[in-house]
């Protein structure tokens, strides 16, 4: 068996049990459903590292690349806080 193998199993493997955790699914069905987690972590990965390409070439050729940054950080630090001091926002 090639290396390979054996790290795509238990990188599979993995990924079943931390959607059973996460979901608190039984361990049968996120093995039953070991396909359609797999795709759909490819899928996710794939578009996180198409938009992160995306925005890195936005921003490598941007003239205003400290602003920019500043306000993404500043963005992120926000919700952090907010998340932290429990605010919600209204439902209707």
């Amino acid at each position: 068996m090639s290396a390979r193998v054996v790290l795509v199993s238990f990188a599979v493997t993995a990924l079943v049990l931390l959607a059973s955790w996460v979901l608190r699914w039984p361990l049968e069905k996120a093995a039953l459903l070991a396909p359609v987690i797999v795709v759909f972590v490819a899928v996710a990965l794939g578009i996180f590292v198409f938009w992160g390409r995306v925005a890195w070439d936005a921003l490598r050729t941007s003239r205003h690349q400290r602003w920019i940054v500043a306000a993404a950080l500043s963005l992120v630090a926000l919700v952090a806080v907010l998340t932290l001091l429990g605010v919600q926002l209204p439902r209707e």
